[in-house]
Order: C-alpha cells, then sequence, then structure tokens
C-alpha cells in the first residue's frame, strides 16, 4: 500500500475509532458494532495488501509469457461485477463505502444524545412542529426520544449495509481466485473476469440468487444473536434486516448498470446506504400511517417534519417515475440515435414526430406519476392537506423566501446564459455581435450591452469553468441558509429532483431539449465524469445540502457544504495548480499550497460568519484541526471530493464538538 492510501486510510479509521470511543460512553453494544467493523476493515486491508492475490501455479509458465498485472488486481469489486464497471481511479476507495455512511450515522447519533435546549430542530427554522401519530398508547416516547430511537436504528442499518458490501466484496475475489487458481493463470486483461459470465442475463441471475441467499442468511444470524443475548444489530428488528438487505442489495445492481464507469466501490456504497436510508424513512413513516395505533412513534432519521415528507418525494419520487416510464425513455435514446439509413420506411419529418410523440408521452405518464401516486401519498403523510397549496403558503408566508426565490431564478439565469454564451465562444460558433441601436428600446439596448460585454469576457478552462460552479453556490447558498435554512432545505430536495429529471432529459435525448441539456453539460466534464451518467452537479449540490439535510443543531454545521466546496476546494484546486511545488504523495498531484489553501479560506470564512452574527461561537482551535484533517482526505483521497468531503466535515465537526 502506497502512502498515500495508508494516509487515507488512517484519517478514515482514526476518525470512525473517535466517535466509536464516545458512543461506548452511553451504549457498549453498538460500540462493538463498530469496533468490529473497524476491526473487519483492517483485516481486510491487511489480506489484501499483505497477500499476492493471483497465486502462483504448481506449473508456473515462462516469464516472457505472463500477463503484466494490472494496476487494479487488488480492487474490490460487487457480486458479479467487473472492473470496466467502475470509473477508473487510483484506488476503490473501500474504505469509503465501508466506514464514511457509519460515521454520519454515529454523528447524527451524539448529536442526539447531547442535551439541547428547545424542541430539537436546528436554530431559527421556521416549520412547524414534528408530526406526531394518533396513538392509544400512553407510553409513547416524545419526539425526541423518538429521535434517538431512530438514530440507533440508523446507526445499525449503517454496520450492516457495510458487512453487506464487505460480504460481496470477500465473496467476489474468493470465487476469482478460485477460477484463477484452476485455470492455473491470472484474471484476463481486458476488464473482465474468469469468474463471471459474459451473459449480462446469467450476471442478473446470479445476483438475484446471491442476494436472496445473504439476506436469508442474515436474517438467521439476527435470529441467532438475539438468542444468544448478543446486542449487535439489537437496533434492527427482523424486518429491517430482510428489507435492508434486499434493497440495499438492489440499488447496488441498479447503480452500477445506471451509472456504468461512473462510480468507484466507495462512491457506489456511500450512494446506496444514502438511498437505502431514505427508503427506509418512506417505509417507516408509510407503516406508522397506515397502522397508527398500534405505532408508537414514527421511526425516522430526523424530525418527522414536512420538510422530511417532502424530501422523500422529491428524492425518490423521479427515481421512481424514471422506473415507471423506462420503456418510454429507452424507446427515445434508441430513435435518437438510430441513424435515418437504417429507419425503414420513416421520413425524416416522420421520424421526428415520432420523437416528440414519445417525448409527450414521458411527459404526460410522469406528470400522471406525480401528481397521482407521489401527491396523494404526500398529502396523506401531511395529514390530508394539500401538499401544493401547503408548500405555496409556506413560500409566501414570509417575505424573505419570495425574495430568495426571486434572487435564485436571477443569479441562475444570468450564469446559464452567460456559460451559453461563453461555451458558444469557446466554439467558434457565435457571430459577431450587432451593434447597439440608439432607437432600440432600453430593454433591449441593456441585453445588447451585456451580450458586448459577455463577449470580450476571457474565455475560461475546464477547471475555471468547473470551480465558477463552485464560487457560485457560495452567493446563492449562503444568503438562504443564513435568512432561512428549513427554506433553503426544500429548495436543495426539489433542485435534485430536476437535477435527475434533467439527467433522464440528457440521456435519452427527449425531444427538444436533450441534445442542447448534452451540449451545455459537456463542457463541464473531467475525468471522473467518464460514465454514461453525468454526476458532478449531484455531488456538487448533495455536498452543499447536506449539512442541512442532516439538520445539526449549530448554525456552523450548515454552512460545511458551502464553505468546503464553494471556497475551500475552490481555492484549493486554484492555487494548487498554480502555485503548487510540494506533492503529498507520488501517486497524487494534490499539493501542500493547495491543502494550506484550503485549511486557511474555510477558517477565515467561518471566522467572518462568526464576525456577522451568522454563526455561534466556537472553538477556533478545534475548528481549525478538523479543517486540517479535511484538507488532507482531500488531497490524499481519489474518491470524488465533492460528496464525500462535506459529509466527512460535518460528522467530524460533531465528534470533535467544535460548537
Amino acid at each position: 500500500m502506497d502512502s498515500r492510501r495508508i494516509g487515507e486510510s488512517l484519517v478514515l479509521m482514526c476518525s470512525l475509532f473517535s466517535a466509536t470511543a464516545q458512543i461506548e460512553q452511553f451504549d457498549t453494544w453498538m460500540a462493538y458494532e463498530l469496533y468490529l467493523l473497524l476491526a473487519s476493515a483492517l483485516a481486510y486491508l491487511a489480506y489484501t495488501y499483505g497477500t499476492v492475490m493471483h497465486r502462483t501455479s504448481p506449473k508456473p509458465t515462462p516469464v516472457l509469457q505472463q500477463p503484466k498485472r494490472k494496476p487494479d488486481d487488488k480492487f474490490g469489486l460487487i457480486w458479479m461485477s467487473v472492473p470496466k464497471n467502475y470509473r477508473d481511479s487510483g484506488d476503490d476507495g473501500i474504505l469509503t463505502g465501508l466506514l464514511l455512511g457509519p460515521l454520519i450515522a454515529a454523528a447524527l447519533l451524539l448529536c442526539s444524545l447531547e442535551p439541547h435546549p428547545g424542541d430539537g430542530l436546528p436554530p431559527d427554522w421556521a416549520i412547524e412542529a414534528p408530526i406526531q401519530l394518533p396513538t392509544r398508547n400512553a407510553r409513547a416516547p416524545p419526539p425526541l426520544v423518538a429521535l434517538l430511537r431512530g438514530r440507533y436504528n440508523l446507526l445499525s442499518l449503517a454496520t450492516f449495509t457495510s458487512a453487506i458490501l464487505l460480504l460481496h466484496v470477500s465473496a467476489s475475489q474468493w470465487l476469482e481466485n478460485r477460477k484463477s487458481a484452476a485455470a492455473m493463470t491470472t484474471s484476463p486483461t481486458d476488464g473482465e473476469r474468469r469468474s463471471v459470465p459474459r451473459s449480462e442475463g446469467v450476471r442478473g441471475l446470479y445476483f438475484i440468487f446471491f442476494t436472496l441467499g445473504s439476506a436469508g442468511s442474515l436474517f438467521v444470524l439476527r435470529i441467532v444473536l438475539e438468542v444468544l443475548r448478543i446486542g449487535i444489530w439489537q437496533h434492527l428488528n427482523l424486518f429491517d434486516v430482510i428489507v435492508g438487505a434486499i434493497f440495499y442489495q438492489f440499488t447496488l445492481y441498479v447503480a452500477l448498470r445506471m451509472a456504468h464507469r461512473g462510480l468507484t466501490l466507495g462512491e457506489l456504497g456511500l450512494i446506496c446506504f444514502g438511498g437505502t436510508a431514505v427508503f427506509m424513512e418512506f417505509l417507516n413513516i408509510t407503516t406508522a400511517r397506515i397502522w397508527p395505533v398500534t405505532t408508537a412513534f414514527l421511526k425516522t432519521y430526523r424530525l418527522p417534519t414536512p420538510l422530511v415528507v417532502f424530501q422523500t418525494a422529491l428524492v425518490a419520487g423521479p427515481f421512481l417515475t424514471g422506473f415507471l416510464i423506462a420503456p418510454l425513455l429507452v424507446l427515445s435514446r434508441h430513435a435518437a440515435q438510430t441513424p435515418m439509413r437504417r429507419q425503414r420506411r420513416l421520413l425524416p419529418s416522420e421520424a421526428l414526430r415520432a420523437r416528440q410523440r414519445l417525448a409527450a408521452a414521458a411527459a404526460v405518464v410522469a406528470l400522471l406519476i406525480i401528481f397521482g401516486p407521489l401527491g396523494l401519498w404526500t398529502r396523506w403523510c401531511l395529514g390530508n392537506r394539500d401538499p401544493w397549496i401547503w408548500a405555496v403558503l409556506w413560500v409566501v408566508s414570509r417575505h424573505r423566501r419570495v425574495a430568495l426565490l426571486a434572487y435564485w431564478a436571477a443569479l441562475g439565469s444570468v450564469s446559464v446564459a452567460g456559460w451559453t454564451r461563453q461555451l458558444a465562444r469557446t466554439r467558434r460558433t457565435l457571430p459577431n455581435p450587432a451593434p447597439v441601436d440608439a432607437t432600440a428600446s432600453p430593454t433591449s439596448a441593456l441585453f445588447a450591452a451585456s451580450n458586448e460585454l459577455l463577449d470580450r469576457a476571457p474565455t475560461l478552462k475546464l477547471n475555471e469553468r468547473r470551480k465558477f460552479f463552485h464560487a457560485l453556490v457560495v452567493l446563492m447558498f449562503i444568503p438562504g441558509i443564513a435568512f432561512d435554512p428549513a427554506f433553503t432545505h426544500l429548495a436543495f430536495s426539489a433542485a435534485f429532483a430536476a437535477f435527475v429529471f434533467a439527467e433522464y432529459i440528457r440521456y435519452f435525448a427527449i425531444y427538444p431539449l436533450g441534445a442542447a441539456v448534452h451540449r451545455f453539460m459537456s463542457e463541464f466534464l473531467d475525468t471522473k465524469d467518464s460514465g454514461t451518467a453525468i454526476l458532478s452537479h449531484f455531488y456538487l449540490l448533495t455536498g452543499c445540502a447536506g449539512a442541512l439535510w442532516l439538520e445539526g443543531p449549530s448554525w456552523l454545521l450548515q454552512y460545511t457544504g458551502v464553505l468546503v466546496l464553494g471556497i475551500g476546494d475552490a481555492l484549493a484546486s486554484i492555487v494548487g495548480k498554480r502555485h503548487g511545488r510540494h506533492v503529498w504523495s507520488p501517486s497524487t498531484t494534490k499539493t501542500l499550497e493547495g491543502s494550506a489553501a484550503f485549511s486557511a479560506s474555510v477558517v477565515a470564512s467561518a471566522w467572518l460568519l462568526r464576525l456577522f452574527g451568522l454563526a455561534e461561537q466556537f472553538s477556533t482551535l478545534r475548528y481549525v484541526f478538523v479543517i486540517a484533517l479535511a484538507s488532507v482526505l482531500e488531497a490524499l483521497s481519489d474518491q470524488n471530493d465533492n460528496l464525500t468531503l462535506p459529509l466527512f466535515t460535518w460528522s467530524v465537526l460533531v465528534v470533535a464538538r467544535v460548537t
């Protein structure tokens, strides 16, 4: 293992160990779960990097005939997957997939274990009280106690899914070693594996058998642990075990196919854990609404306010919609990719009308799903209040929300228009701007002047284009978090839903916007967006929104994503590329100068927020230590830092008790 991988492993393992040591003061068995996970991760690394993966055959072939070992020989893979299914990276990120989810869940649990004044909502959140079920149980816990129980369940779910991921990786490697030993050779070098059939249908069948077998085995193991009075996974009931195991493995398979070559193993594990947590929240809310009399409390991982209900609908709803209209989407992509010479008996006008009909059908069915099942479910959870009317009345109830909407719309429109013209200049397709007509209207003259200004602006390189959007999130989201964090919470969820539908339009070439969206997004791609799906904007949005979605107990925590990505990561990249001289490791291009710029800029920004009264007092020494630790992870990790870095920083800020 090289020094970069060692440093990344130490940062993640030490952070989770520190959180576990604090949890041990409250719950010994929960701490044992985390210690066991840490020991298993350490044992996996020791075996992977301490032994030769492809053992020498009894009759070795001559040296000149032996295939060259690829750098991904030690990469972990889920069951029935091959290296070419994953994004090219310096490592598989297995510790990110195993440990970052439990670290986030442990930080949430620590937030509930610490006493906080008030009703448990973050400060200055203008949202109604948490939803409570009509129950006849006199012993029903108050919302904060119910939240504590829910977060115990979340942490057990995190260690449970990590165990499943480790089971997949170990089983996949064991089978590959066995097949390679039987063939007395190494694995194929064409991105395939000897243990994985070439047929996608056979792979899917094997994956289903493995999913059902592993879920059944874990179900039996949970019963045995309960009989032996061993408190491992005691906060998961048998329903959670069987449903969580099946759904998590289902998301592993679907995400790997939908985002082909777009995810590392670590990113895949973290995203699927998040998806499983949202699904379990949806399932728990639905179950409690069906049987409100026999259910003591809503088992959610945040306080069950309308924000959680809307977020569940806005995040899970687009994926459900895409799944249901998948045939229309696939037909649209096929029609857009089929050359005219292969479209039998179709004139160009007829082919265009066919694409228009497919787009119209997809839009109609999507609207029926949104206003039908999704709208009815949201209405049901809100106590038979219409969600659309509730949202409108909630927005207009405060003038600052209307002002924020207008501000975001103006800033977004100017940014998109400016970048469209900037990218057109890059392609050298934009004609010379027309001169300003003095007799024209003031509005047209203003647009002409702004276009002339945009034409004179310098053309930016790829890295500068991408970091511009990091700076844009600061201008957009700092005011929202400062003046109305609850409204910004909901706005982030709505933006996530819009991004999902925009990706459907781009990838499936929905007429007439598919090509335009694809051209626009293609100008901002880097090496980490080499797959079928474009994920960078999802990562940037999720990284900025994560601190609000997790509903931390302090003002400072709510700014974590925006400060880390909008300011720290952007300056680290710019300073590192222009002035970086000392790299962290031979296997990375990140520099000490860039990391120093990251730490200094984030700490300075946090202090400015404190001076302007937008953040409470905090321990500067601890904050500097946590941000420095985050800068080390940013420099050493080969995972997408837009996703992992804000979540890691938020979790460690909680563990370190900075506020």
